[in-house]
């Protein structure tokens, strides 16, 4: 357990060295490497672990692409490479399959300029896409792998061949850490109850059922509900984040889960286990409900059959959608809070959250135990705030 010397536990003796508000794939991974590391941790989800946007059907893990190398595209390199370990760890502790594969990624080249540009992705990655141990290449062909994933008419200018990108069930992730975290000794789970209001000079926490929690350390990853949550502690001109609504399916398809992941002017389609196909996903940013599907779902799903006919008559199984949270600099919102010591934020993963969340819990964990915040600047706390506007 912590020492008096940790900076966890420098305001005295607290019922919990970690509060974590928010049991998505952030919340998640930031509590389980807490425990590990002799932590003892409260975690609260005002629903249930995985209820929210974490908790949806897609999986894409893509990388960004290889051309004007930075450190944002470097952070997510690491962390795409590095998962693999660690999801190949935690389905070993847990007998769990978490459904990780590096399938791969094709992109359909529609226009003849877009050849010529991936043509230069593809000696971009040969210098930025290697480890010491592995490179990962990104190919120009003229033909599909496989016929009609996609439709030789969806790709008149051949199709890349991301050999980088990867895909997992969202859901059996979560499955998987969770378990992981109920073996856990310093590790109290408290589902339907949230985070109502944060005291962070007191280190205090009151929950939705009126009690409080004492605490040397908060990191709040409780997708859009952090928002509202951030503005009693720092008045800001604007939102610092919001909410954007998508929508995804599930088919039933059987097709080799082994396939690359089809993506399409904005459109994904996953192959996953289990005979099953996931399309999306919708970004809409006005809504009158944040958890009905309707027409934009529809036509992501004919589009989708357009593109892969193999999936022409592949019955609807689910239809989902949700709430992903989008901070202001529209990059991952992490790291302390510039006003509060004992307050850190995991938040504003929008569409990137499950390649990188096992990353920046590492490093935000690592700040909080006195050492450095390892993330592009963009992705500070500090670089949203300012975006808001301080009052």
């Amino acid at each position: 357990m912590p020492n008096a010397d940790n900076p966890v536990r420098a305001a005295g003796q607290p019922a919990v060295d970690l509060l974590v508000a928010g049991g998505g794939v952030m919340g998640l991974w930031t509590a389980l490497f807490a425990a590990r590391k002799g932590l003892s941790v409260h975690l609260v989800d005002r629903r249930r672990l995985g209820a929210g946007a974490s908790g949806g059907v897609l999986g894409a893990l893509m990388p960004h692409l290889p051309d004007r190398w930075n450190a944002k595209k470097a952070f997510q390199f690491a962390a795409l490479v590095s998962i693999e370990a660690e999801i190949a760890a935690l389905e070993a502790e847990t007998g769990l399959s978490a459904g990780y594969r590096r399938s791969g990624r094709l992109i359909p080249v529609t226009k003849p300029q877009n050849r010529d540009t991936a043509m230069g992705h593809a000696r971009d990655a040969q210098s930025v896409w290697l480890t010491p141990e592995r490179s990962f290449s990104f190919e120009v062909l003229d033909a599909a792998p496989i016929a009609g994933w996609p439709a030789t008419e969806a790709m008149p200018h051949g199709l890349v061949h991301d050999h980088l990108a990867a895909r997992l069930s969202p859901r059996g992730l979560l499955a998987a850490l969770k378990a992981a975290l109920e073996r856990q000794a310093t590790v109290t789970i408290t589902e339907g109850i949230g985070l109502s209001a944060l005291d962070a000079a007191a280190g205090l926490a009151r929950l939705d059922d009126g009690s409080l929690l004492p605490f040397g350390h908060c990191v709040l990853a409780a997708g859009v509900e952090t928002f509202p949550l951030l503005q009693p502690l720092t008045p800001l001109a604007k939102p610092v984040g919001m909410g954007v609504k998508g929508q995804a399916a599930l088919l039933r398809a059987h097709v080799d889960p082994g396939l690359p992941v089809v993506f399409a002017d904005g459109l994904y389609i996953v192959p996953h286990e289990n005979g099953v196909v996931a399309i999306g996903s919708t970004s809409e940013n006005s809504f009158e409900d944040a958890h009905s599907t309707d027409g934009l779902l529809d036509a992501l799903i004919e589009k989708a059959r357009l593109i892969t006919p193999i999936l022409a008559d592949a019955p609807v199984v689910e239809r989902w959608a949700g709430l992903r949270p989008k901070a202001i600099g529209r990059e991952p919102m992490v790291g302390r809070h510039p006003d509060h010591a004992n307050l850190s934020l995991m938040t504003g993963g929008f569409k990137v959250s499950f390649g990188l969340a096992h990353a920046l819990a590492r490093t935000v964990l690592n700040e909080v135990e006195g050492g450095t915040l390892d993330v592009p600047p963009s992705f500070t706390v500090s670089a949203h705030l300012e975006q808001a506007g301080r009052i």
